[in-house]
C-alpha cells in the first residue's frame, strides 16, 4: 500500500511542499554536514537487539514509514531522506561506537530519537560536539534538554513532572489519604519518587511506606508485605514491564485490594495482554495513548495510517511505531519550514518558532522556543479497562 500526496496531506505532513522539486532548490552557498543537493541524511540509535528491542524495532519502523512517504512525494524541496539507523542493543559502549560512525563516516545532519535513557547520555554530547542536531530522544530523562544547547531538543515530559502531574489527578478523583511506593533503585526510579513526593506534598500528605528493589528483580513477596502492612489505598510503582505485573500479582495474591498508578515507564500496550485481569484497573500516563484498530472512535486518518504500516511492514502498528512516525514527522515538517537552503541554523530557527498541534496520533500540543527545548509538559491519565488501555483523562499539565 503507498500513501500518495493527497493522503500526506491528510496526515498532516508536508504543506505546500509539492511547490518544492529540484528545479526550484538554489545554489548551495554552505557546506552543512548530512545536507546536499540531493539528500538529508538522517541518523537514528536504537535498541534492535537488546532487551527493549520489541521496542526499538517498531519505532525504526515508524521512523522509516514517514521517510518512505516523503520520498515518494519527492522529498524535500528535492532532497530525499537517507535514514541510517544504528543498532545499540541497549548497550551503552555499542551506543557510543554508533554515535561516532554517525557523525564521523556518516557525517548525519541530526541524530533523531535514540531509544533508552543510558544510550542517550552517552552519546548527546559526542553528537553535539560534532555539530549535529541532537533531536526528540525517545527517553524522558532531563539530559534530553538540560542543560540548554542551541542543537538539543526533547519532546517528551521527564518522570518527575509526568508522574506528578498524573499522582496529582488521582488524588484529586480518588481522594486517597495513604500513599505508598515501591521504586526501581536507581535514577529512573528516583525520578519517580521526586514526582509523586511533589504532588503529596501539595496535597499536604507523605508516602505511608516506601520501599525500593533492584533492576532485574523477579520476586518482590518482601516488599509487597511491607507495603501492605501500611495499609495503603494507593500504590504507586516506578517500575517497567514486568516488575509491574509481578508487584500486582503479588499484591492481589495478598488481599491488596487498593489502586496501584504507574509512571511513563510502564505504559506499554502488551501490559494488559501480558498481564491479563490481574492487572485490570491499573492506572497509568502517556503522551501518545495506545491504540486499537477495531476501535469505533478511530479517525479514518489513524485507520488509514495503521494500514498503511500493516502493509509496508506486514506487521500491528502499535506506540512505539506511532512515535516514530512522528517524530520524524516533526522533522519533515521543521525542515520544510527551513526553506531550501537547510543549514543547522534554519533548522534551529524553524524549530523555535514551530507549533505541532494534537494529531491523529493523539498527541499532545507540542512547542519550543529560542529558551524552550522542552516541547510538551503534558500526560493523559490513562486506565486499563476490559484489557484495553483507556484514556480517563484529556491532557494535565
Amino acid at each position: 500500500m503507498t500513501i500518495h500526496r493527497r493522503e500526506l496531506l491528510k496526515l498532516g505532513s508536508l504543506g505546500s511542499l509539492g511547490l518544492l522539486g529540484a528545479g526550484a532548490l538554489p545554489a548551495f552557498a554552505a557546506a552543512t554536514p548530512g545536507v546536499n543537493k540531493t539528500e538529508i541524511v538522517i541518523g537514528s540509535i536504537q535498541d534492535l537487539s537488546g532487551p527493549i528491542s520489541a521496542f526499538g524495532k517498531p519505532l525504526r519502523d515508524g521512523m522509516l514509514l514517514r521517510v518512505e512517504q516523503v520520498n515518494a512525494d519527492g522529498g524535500i524541496f528535492g532532497r530525499k531522506i537517507k535514514l541510517v539507523i544504528e543498532d545499540s542493543g541497549y548497550d551503552t559502549k555499542k551506543a557510543v561506537l554508533a554515535a561516532d560512525k554517525l557523525v564521523s563516516s556518516d557525517k548525519v545532519f541530526a541524530v533523531v530519537g535514540t531509544l533508552g535513557a543510558s544510550p542517550v547520555v552517552a552519546t548527546v554530547q559526542p553528537v553535539l560536539d560534532s555539530g549535529a542536531l541532537h533531536l526528540f530522544p525517545m527517553t524522558a530523562h532531563r539530559a534530553t534538554f538540560e542543560p540548554f544547547h542551541k542543537r538539543k531538543f526533547a519532546a517528551f515530559t521527564p518522570y518527575p513532572e509526568s508522574t506528578k502531574a498524573g499522582v496529582r489527578e488521582m488524588l484529586r478523583r480518588g481522594k486517597y489519604k495513604r500513599v505508598a511506593i515501591l521504586y526501581q533503585d536507581d535514577e529512573f526510579g528516583l525520578e519517580v519518587l521526586t514526582g509523586a513526593q511533589a504532588a503529596l506534598k501539595e496535597a499536604g500528605l507523605d508516602f505511608v511506606e516506601k520501599t525500593t528493589y533492584k533492576r532485574g528483580a523477579t520476586d518482590f513477596a518482601s516488599q509487597v508485605q511491607k507495603l501492605k502492612a501500611a495499609n495503603p489505598d494507593l500504590i504507586v510503582l516506578a517500575t517497567v514491564l514486568r516488575e509491574t505485573i509481578g508487584t500486582i500479582t503479588e499484591a492481589r495474591k495478598v488481599g491488596y485490594a487498593g489502586d496501584f498508578f504507574g509512571s511513563q515507564g510502564s505504559y506499554f500496550p502488551v501490559l494488559p495482554k501480558l498481564g491479563g485481569k490481574v492487572v485490570e484497573g491499573y492506572y497509568n500516563v502517556c503522551e501518545i495513548p495506545a491504540f486499537y484498530r477495531d476501535d469505533p472512535g478511530n479517525s479514518k486518518l489513524l485507520n488509514n495510517w495503521i494500514d498503511a504500516y500493516k502493509a509496508r511492514f506486514n506487521a500491528d502498528a502499535d506506540l512505539p511505531a506511532a512515535f516514530g512516525w512522528f517524530l520524524m514527522d516533526m522533522v519533515v515538517k521543521t525542515a520544510t519550514k527551513a526553506g531550501a537552503n537547510l543549514t543547522t541554523d534554519s533548522f534551529v530557527a524553524a524549530l523555535e518558532t514551530s507549533n505541532f498541534p494534537r494529531s491523529f496520533l493523539g498527541t499532545p500540543d507540542i512547542s519550543f522556543g529560542p529558551q524552550k527545548r522542552l516541547g510538551n509538559s503534558q500526560v493523559r491519565l490513562a486506565q486499563i479497562q476490559n484489557g484495553r488501555w483507556a484514556n480517563v483523562s484529556d491532557f494535565l499539565k
